[in-house]
């Protein structure tokens, strides 16, 4: 009783005055109050750009030096950790045994709630170490209220092994941000519906994600331009998007580009780098290697 007395509210389960009376607006003024609240998700991210860039440079040192990404929550922040990580194959041709995503209660939470798991700050710790989690990767810790057992057990960890972790939080001051090498406070305030956090602080988790993510593979040379030169066109619409980067790329017909895809192997990067540089395949693989896989420096090496 006396913790529940002294023990300050999460901003994110504290009451919005702006919502009281949710219940009894009329369908369309609800949802320009939900538009309105929503409207400072961006603005509330804005604030902690430099610290997104902090957790940027860590993640792209680590990846570069061959170490892996880990992703950590529980519930919505779990989820969305997921999804980032299961975009990096598909998009970025990324291993997907290089980025992982933990969520508490394991798969069968992603489709099935299971709120107890993230209670358990032991079990956090034995999912990093069931992957053989180590000094060098870099671990994303992802919890709206900051103090989710189930992450700080993580955190606790990567600070015990030495390797580098990232806090993604949506109040301040909290044990998270506390425990982490970098603490990403984005301040969204309480939300429409008292404690969803799948609203306000969930937008604001996403939007940090797709930075962290996308700005580390461009640092790493996925990107060529804003061309996702290392998408992997396993389907009808990906060949044809590939088709456009290397025209895009290149400035060469469709049919050209189609041309180099082939002799590529499908390989996009390989393909951009063949029509940029006068080369064949073999060569221009040579060259993406000594480049570390960066575009611009294949065109020069």
């Amino acid at each position: 009783m006396n913790m529940q007395q002294t023990t300050p509210l999460p901003l994110t389960e504290q009451r919005n005055p702006l919502s009281q009376e949710l219940d009894r607006l009329p369908t369309l003024e609800m949802l320009r109050l939900i538009n309105r609240q929503d409207a400072q998700v961006p603005l509330a991210v804005a604030e902690v750009l430099p610290q997104i860039a902090q957790a940027v440079e860590l993640i792209v040192q680590g990846l570069a030096a061959g170490h892996r990404l880990f992703y950590m929550g529980a519930g919505t922040s779990g989820r969305l950790g997921v999804l980032d990580a299961s975009e990096l194959l598909p998009t970025f041709s990324f291993p997907a045994d290089r980025a992982i995503a933990l969520i508490a209660g394991g798969p069968q939470a992603l489709t099935r709630p299971i709120e107890a798991a993230e209670d358990d700050p032991e079990q956090g710790r034995r999912d990093l170490q069931s992957h053989g989690f180590a000094a060098g990767d870099v671990l994303v810790g992802l919890a709206a209220s900051g103090r989710t057992p189930y992450v700080l057990g993580g955190l606790a960890y990567a600070r015990e092994v030495g390797a580098a972790s990232i806090a993604v939080v949506c109040s301040p001051h909290s044990p998270m941000a506390q425990m982490a090498s970098v603490a990403i406070e984005v301040l969204t305030g309480p939300e429409v519906i008292t404690g969803s956090t799948r609203m306000k602080a969930g937008t604001a988790q996403k939007l940090v994600l797709n930075m962290l993510s996308t700005a580390s593979m461009v640092r790493l040379g996925k990107v060529y331009g804003n061309l996702m030169v290392d998408v992997r066109p396993t389907n009808q619409k990906l060949r044809e998007r590939a088709v456009r980067i290397v025209t895009a790329a290149t400035g060469l017909s469709g049919q050209e580009a189609a041309r180099l895809l082939e002799e590529a192997g499908g390989e996009v990067k390989v393909a951009v780098v063949m029509g940029l540089a006068d080369v064949d395949a073999a060569e221009a693989r040579r060259r993406l290697q000594a480049a570390s896989g960066h575009v611009r420096g294949a065109l020069y090496s």
